[in-house]
């Protein structure tokens, strides 16, 4: 297997940017089903397998599906005494007071203080946003410095982020969530004067060239150019994703002795995604680094 050496951004970062202690990396998608826990995850294991320090907060205060997953992990390593690569968690609940207000300040409060305390020991924070347009979601998006959103390739999927002309491929409108983003992205220039760079993950692509794919692509392509996001390739459709949530694992942690679970074509096909996604998402503090898993 060949290592792949990440390369230099494209563009220079400012000064803040550089003294920055943690870079925010934000999971966010309002509709379920995209495969947000299992990016998060495996970017998470990426990312510590790579030398980096992560820490990790779930805001998805119904679900919790990656702090579960996280928890399996923990159990795996207890029960197998495998050396497995652990991020630093932080689990945000709601807020029960019955007050707007008041519970809107505990939130930011608990999130802003969260944020501040991984930021000391993390280079990166991954955060899984909620499902859903809520004031903790907000929160996330707006202090992001690397949005990443996955998408399952169809126009039903496609609708999260605009309304397009089922003829010409033409966007009519940007969606809520495009909405809502862009107001997040106006925030956090007026606070930080840095740009969110956001990423529109292309989850689940078939593996044919098929002609409703290619429509797909022709209609995001003309959607990023309006609003502004970069497009990445995916994860691919694959069952041993949903094998692998009760242990814990992830597609990095296989080769290990102890995995109990066979290693295959199908899953070197699956590494080799993870790391083409590294790769598109130009991380700082990763130039030059060989992604060796």
């Amino acid at each position: 297997m060949v290592a792949a050496v990440m390369t230099a951004p494209d563009t220079t970062s400012d000064a803040n940017a550089r003294s920055r202690l943690a870079h925010t990396i934000v999971i966010g998608n309002e509709k379920g089903g995209a495969g947000k826990s299992t990016v998060a995850m495996h970017l998470c294991i990426g990312l510590l397998r790579m030398g980096m320090k992560v820490g990790i907060m779930d805001l998805d205060v119904r679900q919790r599906s990656l702090a579960r997953y996280l928890e399996n992990r923990a159990r795996w390593v207890r029960n197998t005494g495998a050396p497995l690569p652990i991020p630093e968690m932080v689990r945000i609940d709601a807020s029960q007071a019955r007050d707007l207000d008041a519970a809107e300040a505990e939130e930011a409060k608990h999130f802003e203080d969260s944020l501040r305390r991984l930021s000391e020991k993390c280079n990166f924070i991954i955060i899984d946003a909620p499902g859903g347009d809520t004031f903790l979601s907000r929160l996330a998006h707006s202090s992001a410095d690397t949005l990443i959103t996955p998408l399952n390739d169809s126009f039903v999927d496609f609708d999260l982020l605009g309304d397009v002309d089922p003829q010409t491929l033409e966007v009519a409108r940007p969606s809520f969530y495009a909405e809502l983003v862009w107001e997040c992205r106006k925030l956090k220039a007026q606070q930080s004067r840095r740009p969110i760079d956001w990423i529109v993950m292309r989850n689940r692509m078939s593996p044919l060239d098929a002609r409703n794919k290619q429509r797909v692509g022709e209609a995001l392509d003309n959607l990023s150019r309006r609003i502004g996001f970069r497009i990445s390739p995916g994860l691919s459709e694959r069952v041993i994703y949903r094998e692998l949530f009760p242990m814990g694992l992830s597609l990095l942690d296989l080769t290990d002795s102890g995995s109990g679970v066979t290693f295959t074509m199908s899953h070197v096909a699956a590494r080799q995604e993870i790391r083409d996604l590294m790769i598109v998402l130009k991380l700082p503090g990763l130039e030059g680094k060989e992604i060796s898993f």
